[in-house]
């Protein structure tokens, strides 16, 4: 029953999401008077659905997104008469866009040529096309503040937890035995112990990890001195610090040569102010804009872990299965407190409305970001036309970006299919 409630509750944390992303759009369209016909959460056939005024509101069975359907989305030709219908012209291409601009047509009625889509300023359709990302990325500050400043972070601390006993590269980290012959670390070989706090390293002091980890792993191939403090006393030392293969701090992709002590610090859970909540937001911006960059990349390991059984990438994508699925495995860890369940809850609903808000901002048709990339283009050839004082070029016929908007459609049902199947068949799984 634990690991139900855990699924559900990321699942319908994840259609709350969706339905507050379509918000931020329809509060931007209402203002700015676009008629909107609907505002539904999910794909496919209709669940349930209420008409109030001209809006339908619903929900429909495949929960994997939302929609809200505004008139003139996509603009008469240049030179047509508001809702004229040209026939199709040849050309696959131009028939397929032709079709979509008639059937986008069909739904403006007389007296709508003003809450047409198309017919707004530039700043207003960027508004409402931002506003969805906008309302991803202002929850997923929200759910980080919460957990920064109410529940408390985790927080690797100077004090040893375990001490290593042998040397082994980064990339066989996960063995449970020495291999033979395998060399000391060079914690183990000056006794270091669990319960130690290193107060200082090479003559500075130490008042947090991260700091303690960089003087590390700086200090490869030399014997620096160390003061641990056990039972109350100051022990100084004199520790080898070896070099070893480590994973890049900051490119967990990358192994990296660096100093190496054997050791694993403590954690415990601490509240931080807002300068931390805006630096772990940067942080996480620029760590998932990356990973946005490398998708294509990271796909690859999908197909091969869905159909070659290699194994998962932990922190590779995710589809909505697999984050329910790690929602169903918190909740029932018995390895976690109440407050660290919460806690991986909120930071999982932060990061999934994080990537959400980013990747609608990929300047690509389907995607918000594309039609934000459309009324950036109208600005910028408003302000030319006005500087050289030429005609007003109006809006930006985005229904010429169709037929590539139909390729990045059925790229992302590939990419969503692939990402179901491997979070059912080969599942990231959460061990704690």
């Amino acid at each position: 029953m634990g690991w139900l409630a855990g699924v559900l509750i990321l699942f319908f944390g994840l259609l709350a999401s969706i339905a507050l992303h379509e918000l931020g759009h329809f509060s931007f369209a209402k203002l700015f008077r676009v008629r909107t016909t609907q505002f539904m959460v999910g794909f496919g056939p209709t669940m349930w659905s209420r008409r109030k005024g001209e809006t339908e509101y619903g929900v429909k069975w495949i929960p994997l997104g939302g929609y809200i359907r505004m008139i003139g989305m996509l603009p008469p030709r240049k030179g047509d008469a508001p809702g004229q219908v040209r026939q199709i012209s040849t050309g696959p291409w131009q028939g397929l866009i032709e079709s979509a601009r008639g059937a986008a047509l069909e739904e403006v009625r007389p007296g709508d040529e003003d809450r047409v889509f198309y017919a707004k300023k530039w700043w207003q359709k960027l508004l409402i096309m931002f506003g969805g990302p906008a309302m991803n990325l202002l929850l997923a500050v929200l759910f980080f503040a919460i957990l920064i400043m109410g529940l408390g972070t985790q927080q690797r601390q100077p004090v040893i937890q375990q001490v290593s006993e042998c040397m082994v590269p980064a990339s066989q980290s996960n063995v449970d035995t020495c291999p033979a012959n395998a060399t000391p670390t060079p914690a183990k070989q000056v006794g270091l112990r669990p319960g130690d706090r290193i107060v200082s390293f090479g003559g500075q002091r130490i008042d947090d990890y991260a700091q303690l980890q960089n003087l590390i792993r700086d200090s490869g191939g030399r014997t620096v001195p160390v003061v641990v403090r056990r039972d109350g006393r100051d022990l100084p030392l004199n520790v080898p610090i070896t070099r070893n293969q480590m994973y890049d701090l900051k490119d967990e992709d990358k192994i990296v040569t660096v100093g190496f002590l054997g050791i694993t610090p403590t954690v415990e859970l601490e509240r931080q102010g807002p300068g931390a909540v805006a630096s772990t937001m940067g942080d996480l911006t620029k760590h998932t804009a990356g990973a946005l960059l490398r998708m294509p990349q990271k796909m690859v390991g999908i197909w091969n872990a869905a159909f070659s059984g290699e194994k998962r990438d932990p922190n590779g994508p995710i589809g909505v299965v697999g984050v329910s699925r790690i929602g169903g495995d918190v909740a029932a860890s018995h390895n976690l407190s109440g407050t660290e369940k919460v806690s991986y809850f909120v930071m999982l609903l932060g990061s999934l409305n994080l990537a959400v808000g980013l990747f609608n901002l990929v300047p690509l048709l389907p995607l918000d970001g594309g039609h934000i990339a459309g009324a950036l283009l109208e600005a910028i050839k408003k302000a030319f036309a006005r500087v050289f004082r030429r005609p007003d070029p109006g809006y930006v016929d985005v229904a010429k970006a169709l037929p590539i908007t139909y390729v990045m459609a059925a790229v992302l049902i590939v990419m969503g299919g692939l990402l179901i199947y491997a979070d059912l068949v080969n599942p990231i799984r959460f061990n704690g």
